[in-house]
């Protein structure tokens, strides 16, 4: 169960999507649930970065990095007919 749950979070791949040599991904995530509502991982996570030594934090969430230029990400446009980038 630990091993599908790790692979989840390393991953981040959708629950449904764990591969069949896990289990069952409603077990491996009922689990889950279940620790952490209980504690238990909290435990495993501390015992963890006790075991390794360090201090470490894990954060989930998202963001959205945007470039800081004026250029679009994707390259600048090119003028019709013409191999040069156009100015900008």
């Amino acid at each position: 169960m630990l091993e599908g749950i790790l692979f989840k979070f390393r991953t981040g791949v959708p629950w449904r999507d764990l591969p069949e040599r896990i289990g069952p991904w409603q077990t491996v995530h009922g689990r889950f649930a279940r620790w952490a509502a209980d504690g238990t991982f909290d435990l495993l996570l501390a015992a963890a970065r006790h075991r390794a030594e360090v201090s470490w934090l894990v954060a989930l969430g998202s963001t959205i990095v945007r470039p800081i230029s004026t250029r679009s990400p994707k390259g600048a446009r090119r003028a019709l007919g013409s191999d040069a980038p156009a100015a900008g």
